[in-house]
């Protein structure tokens, strides 16, 4: 190896070779939030409910749990009936966890940007878990966690 070549690669930071691209899974997921979150902030539910599998075995878990794909569409119309209530919608900190070649875990925060009158800021963060299916990849258990805002 020739001194360039080895001074090159000692200036590679620690970490930074290891760190390799997100498997065709891992960045499947991704684009399935990704396209929620856009949903979300075209202010189109329907089309956010899309992520979720539509089954009635589906849970989703927050202040109350639900059970199945209807009842989880009902709750999120009924919590933002309007698109001021819907803000903008982010996400942060995703993380895929493979389980095995049909499920992984998927953990993260979210911001929802609003004005005063359309409930405020929210924060938290979230554990999804994503099911391979025939029609890509869905939500099937989804644990959302909204931290209470600080009062000052």
């Amino acid at each position: 190896m020739n001194r360039l070549a080895l001074v090159l690669l000692l200036c590679i930071p620690v970490g930074a070779a290891a760190q390799a691209a997100p498997s065709p899974e891992t960045q499947a997921v991704i684009t399935v939030l990704n396209k929620s979150v856009d949903d979300w902030n075209r202010g189109d539910i329907d089309a956010f409910a899309t992520s979720y599998k539509n089954s009635p075995d589906i849970i989703f878990m927050g202040r109350t749990i639900q059970h199945g794909y209807a009842q989880m569409l009902a709750r999120y119309k009924a919590a933002y009936p309007a698109p001021a209530a819907m803000g903008t919608l982010s996400f942060t900190q995703l993380a895929v966890q493979p389980l095995d070649a049909r499920f992984a875990t998927v953990t993260g925060s979210f911001h929802l940007e609003r004005t005063a009158a359309g409930g405020g800021n929210a924060d938290g963060y979230f554990l999804l878990v994503v099911e391979s299916t025939p029609a890509g990849w869905k939500i099937i258990r989804d644990s959302t966690t909204v931290i209470p805002p600080t009062t000052k």
